[in-house]
């Protein structure tokens, strides 16, 4: 079977100095209501990682400075001849003002700690401390879409590779 291929990013941006993270109100007729992090589709032929910066400073205006990928996402349907793929980075300096009127959802610094308090969707909640865990991830889910069952899930975590790969 050919399967069709989509290449997604998101990407958590953190300011250190005040522990507070960049998230986005999106309504619910843009899909995935609720508070999440910037990203999107990466257009053919651009990197993943281009992709990741292109769609942090459309959706708030910020230009990334310095960016670190953390995990890989990746959902399969074989119903759909689907893998849908979401790169995972963590923006730790930019520059540049925030846009007024953005297009995916308001804007709002959140502290670090009372951002699991908003609304938002379950799969993103889960997500969202892996942002900060040390080393990467990479979770692979097997489901079908008419039923809405998962029916293989893989998730492993890659610390501290410089001193020899430990896999979780």
């Amino acid at each position: 079977m050919n399967a069709k291929v989509e290449i997604y990013t998101m990407s958590m941006i953190w300011n250190p100095d005040t522990d507070q993270v960049l998230l986005m109100n999106r309504p619910g007729r843009k899909g995935f209501p609720g508070y999440i992090a910037p990203g999107g589709k990466v257009d053919f032929p651009e990197s993943i990682v281009d992709g990741a910066i292109r769609e942090v400073r459309e959706e708030t205006g910020l230009h990334v400075k310095q960016i670190l990928y953390k995990g890989l996402d990746e959902f399969c349907d074989p119903e759909q001849g689907l893998r849908y793929m979401v790169f995972n980075y963590l923006v730790t300096s930019y520059e540049g003002e925030l846009l007024t009127d953005p297009p995916e959802g308001e804007l709002k610094w959140v502290s670090l700690q009372k951002a699991l308090e908003l609304p938002m969707q379950d799969w993103f909640a889960e997500r969202f401390p892996r942002f900060f865990d040390a080393g990467t991830f990479e979770r692979s889910v097997i489901w079908e879409k008419s039923s809405g069952q998962t029916l293989q899930e893989t998730f492993k975590t890659y610390r501290d590779e410089a001193r020899g790969m430990q896999i979780e």
